[in-house]
């Protein structure tokens, strides 16, 4: 497990007051990376505040390393997805939408880890999965989009073209696996996962629920207007929690 520096009490009066005051100062030195938009660096020293005044710096450093691996992908062969047209809007960097379309459920985990009697090992592997599932989905679409070769409907596994919302790859599929992989050793080595059980849990829980988004992708997301991008991503990090929380307590893992 990774040391971190000390903090005050998670959860306590003066823990959420330094969080503020901590995230306050970080995010007005970091806007000038090119990673989110100036309202996205807003909502995200909220999201930075939530995290550090509830998990403290473990459950802080989970969400920086996924931001910094999800915007190094994402800028992999960005000229050539940009001349595709399929690279990010904004040349990858997010907004509110994404933060929250990302961290809504982990953030969400976090906080309920304050309440008295808290489940706290289930609910940190809940937020791992949800973390994990989301680096999957963003390994996936942007590898899938630059390096598929041939990528096929989810439904249909007939061809369709890069981009297109369902669409899978087999070199796509490899690499979400590699982002879950890669999230929940980050999670491990930061102390939020215990145990080679709950490792492989998130990893695969992760896998799934990103296949499983592809499918919303495919058949709700056509259908209904209101389902945005960033809400079926808020969509797959819930499934990936609740997929884990609840095969967890089955197999008596967290």
């Amino acid at each position: 497990m990774i040391e971190l520096p000390p903090q005050d009490l998670p959860g306590s009066l003066w823990g959420w007051i330094w969080a503020l005051a901590l995230n306050g100062a970080l995010i007005a030195v970091a806007q000038r990376l090119p990673l989110l938009t100036p309202s996205g660096w807003v909502h995200a020293g909220v999201l930075g505040t939530l995290l550090l005044g509830s998990l403290g710096w473990t459950g802080w450093w989970a969400v920086v390393l996924y931001l910094a691996l999800g915007s190094l992908v994402t800028r992999l062969g960005l000229k050539q997805k940009q001349a595709a047209g399929l690279a990010e809007a904004r040349g990858g960097r997010r907004g509110p939408e994404n933060v929250w379309g990302s961290a809504a459920t982990g953030a969400s985990l976090a906080l309920l880890t304050v309440l008295p009697s808290a489940p706290v090992p289930l609910l940190l592997l809940g937020f791992s999965a949800s973390f994990a599932a989301k680096l999957a989905d963003t390994f996936g679409s942007e590898i899938g989009k630059r390096w598929g070769r041939h990528t096929v409907a989810i439904t249909t596994l007939r061809p369709v073209p890069p981009g297109t919302e369902g669409a899978i790859s087999l070199e796509g599929t490899a690499a979400s696996l590699v982002g879950a992989l890669l999230m929940a050793l980050v999670m491990e080595r930061l102390g939020l996962l215990s145990g080679a059980a709950a490792f492989a849990l998130v990893s695969a829980v992760a896998l799934a629920a990103t296949l499983i988004e592809s499918l919303i992708g495919a058949t709700l997301q056509p259908r209904l207007r209101w389902l945005s991008n960033e809400l079926v991503n808020a969509l797959q990090t819930l499934i990936a929690a609740v997929l884990a929380m609840t095969m967890a307590q089955a197999w008596a893992i967290a």
